[in-house]
């Protein structure tokens, strides 16, 4: 049986599937469910909390009431329970005031919210079925239901479909149930218990999986472009920058130069917080790939980033009469023609771009040294497809990230990879003072960004939406605010805008226009995350900052702070546990680590987008002990002889894991 064989999918909908990673029935049944609509338990009423999905039952008080106001509708009905009464809206669901009875006990399924001051449900579900169901994510042309549908079909055939993947013993140990009980149960759950059970025997598989492919990976014995150490470059080259380098650099530059200089290619990961200097390192290791004769390519996860790191590559370089040029997919026509060419023929020994770097076309005439910046929006796959464009001998590869990652979830994620962490920051550089600022003290805020634009510094304020949504009505976003704050309160300064899929040109005209001062605040969404570095603005002001990470707000803090003067962080949020983490340290890993126990690793890693990145299947795994378990497991298995049959048995299921993941990811 084959995908194209279930009821229910046509064409356009395998193409959907195809396209989400999903080529045949057991990707299907390990496509895991987005969470589950929990109607076991009863909440009362007054024991609601905003934005916490829960069932209530009650009677509604009273008829329904059906409300039209320019060709929108709106059903509202009171439900009430022996502890209070809560109002529920069913917007153009008409339909819905004939479904609603009056003095009839009624299971509802939904989020509380305030609106105007008022507690009410909004498009809440009736549930005719008690249980535990599971959400998909909806793809183009599969709602979830569809989804639903497609999976029931499928999950009687389990034990033709998979195979057990963990050796009976480790099972035993781990107190993991099979993979036929934990498929069954993730996707057609009995009970709170043995859902917990699946989806922990889950994330333990494909947190194995990863580590145990990342091992075989890393194990090839391929030779590399050996790139000969010269003793006196790292000195002239710091000594050169017009900085005094922190003893972190030096030493990681060092490690990175022996690294090279020997015959199997480096993998090294450099990991630092925001400001630490990871790129003056990576410039170090670039000058010594070209003046051994090879090329270097640093890539990057946005064109901002890029455009930054080629005009400080550019002012390093060129008075050394080192060619250096910039790729990105905006560069079109003659230009990425002669672009092409340059990098074919070496004239560029420096390649600062996107993941335009790997796309179609693009050769390289003696690749030695890949660098991937921000490694956590990049895969596997993407270092890789970088890495193949190399001629026959393997590069060395060096990726840097400045999301401070807990030493736990490293080891899983960059299990390929030596790690090397930048533990100093430049001398001189003050510490962020970080404010929660509620609601009725942005007046005085704003009266503070005055006082630093009066002293000619600048000030971001990052939004979390581009535009206003009917469903986060209370949510700023970054058009609306840019046009009420030139209106209002900041008139008399010179505001401007910029935002993720704002057409490029303006983009950089924007952003270039602050680097140069002609801005005094920019107004953006988390697009100026990074790349973006402006020693002279000294102000970050995040809108319904508890609607991001902790990560995220520690990555956005730290586009100030970058110059001399002190720089000031304001939360506009309602202070809570997440939030005083931030605002009492500026260590990102400790930050890190406590986002990790919070929201689990997905968000502290970041965003990615589906099938482009192996470690997604990493983002089941939220439970921090858990990874440790997994990664104990692992060293047990490689060191222990008695477990050398158990060993074999996950090398092999694990190398079909990262192959078959790399087989079904392309780059255009």
């Amino acid at each position: 049986m084959q995908l194209g064989d279930l009821k229910g999918l046509g064409k356009v909908r395998i193409e959907a599937l195809r396209a989400a990673g999903i080529f045949s029935l057991r990707d299907l049944l390990y496509t895991l469910p987005r969470g589950y609509q929990d109607t076991t338990n009863i909440t009362k009423i007054a024991d609601l909390q905003v934005g916490v999905a829960c069932a209530v039952e009650g009677a509604f008080s009273g008829k329904a009431r059906l409300n039209r106001f320019k060709g929108m509708s709106s059903v509202t009905a009171v439900l009430k329970d022996e502890t209070g009464s809560v109002q529920c809206v069913w917007f153009n669901q008409a339909w819905m005031k004939d479904q609603l009875p009056s003095d009839t006990e009624t299971v509802l399924y939904g989020r509380l919210e305030i609106k105007n001051g008022r507690r009410q449900m909004v498009g809440p579900r009736i549930v005719k079925e008690r249980g535990l169901t599971p959400l998909y994510r909806p793809l183009p042309s599969l709602p979830s239901k569809v989804f639903a549908g497609l999976m029931m079909q499928v999950l009687p055939l389990v034990h033709e479909i998979c195979h057990e993947t963990l050796p009976e013993g480790l099972l035993k140990r781990h107190g993991l149930p099979d993979v036929f009980t934990a498929l069954t149960q993730i996707h057609q759950p009995g009970d709170a218990e043995s859902l917990k059970a699946a989806n922990r025997r889950m994330a333990f598989e494909k947190a194995l999986m990863y580590l145990a492919g990342m091992s075989a990976f890393r194990a090839r014995n391929e030779a590399g472009i050996i790139i000969s150490r010269c003793d006196r470059l790292a000195e002239e080259y710091w000594q050169g920058l017009g900085f005094e380098a922190t003893g972190s650099q030096r030493s990681i530059l060092d490690e990175i130069l022996n690294d090279m200089a020997a015959v199997t290619p480096m993998s090294r990961l450099v990991q630092g917080d925001v400001g630490c200097g990871k790129t003056a390192i990576a410039f170090g290791a670039l000058l010594a790939c070209v003046q051994a004769g090879y090329q270097g390519a640093m890539m990057a996860p946005t064109e901002i980033l890029a455009t930054q790191h080629f005009k400080s590559a550019e002012a390093l370089f060129r008075p050394l009469d080192i060619g250096v040029g910039l790729l990105h997919s905006g560069i079109k026509g003659v230009k990425r023609k002669e672009a092409l060419s340059k990098i074919a023929s070496g004239e560029w020994q420096v390649v600062i771009g996107t993941h335009a770097l790997i796309s179609k076309g693009v050769e390289y005439k003696d690749l030695g040294l890949v660098i991937t910046d921000e490694q956590h929006r990049f895969g596997v796959s993407q270092r890789t497809a970088l890495i193949n464009k190399g001629n026959g001998l393997a590069p060395n590869v060096l990726v840097m990230s400045a999301t401070p990652i807990p030493r736990t979830l490293a080891l899983i994620l960059y299990g390929d990879l030596d790690i090397s962490i930048v533990n100093e920051m430049p001398k001189g550089r003050k510490k962020i003072e970080t404010r929660l600022v509620p609601q009725n003290k942005r007046k005085g805020m704003y009266e503070f960004v005055h006082e630093q634009v009066k002293k000619g510094q600048q000030v971001y304020i990052v939004c979390p939406l581009v535009e206003d949504s009917e469903s986060l009505d209370d949510v700023k976003a970054a058009q609306s605010h840019y046009r009420a704050l030139k209106k209002g309160d900041l008139k008399d300064l010179r505001v401007g805008l910029t935002y993720g899929n704002q057409p490029a040109q303006e983009k950089n005209d924007v952003i270039d226009a602050f680097a140069k001062g002609e801005i005094d605040v920019l107004v953006s969404t988390t697009v100026i995350e990074v790349g973006v570095n402006v020693p002279n603005a000294t102000v970050m002001i995040i809108e319904d900052a508890d609607r991001f990470g902790l990560s995220q707000l520690h990555q956005l803090r730290g586009r100030v702070g970058r110059g001399n003067e002190q720089s000031w962080c304001f939360l506009l949020a309602e202070a809570n546990e997440r939030l005083k983490t931030i605002a009492a340290t500026n260590d990102g890993f400790e930050i890190a680590q406590k986002d990790l126990e919070l929201r689990g690793p997905g968000d502290v890693i970041g965003t990615r987008q589906s099938g482009q990145a192996i470690e997604t299947d990493l983002f089941l795994v939220s439970d921090s002990r858990l990874l440790e378990e997994v990664t104990n497991c692992m060293e047990r298995l490689k060191t222990d002889k008695t477990l050398l049959g158990e060993w074999a048995i996950v090398s092999a299921h694990a190398r079909n894991y990262i192959r078959h993941k790399l087989e079904h990811i392309s780059f255009n």
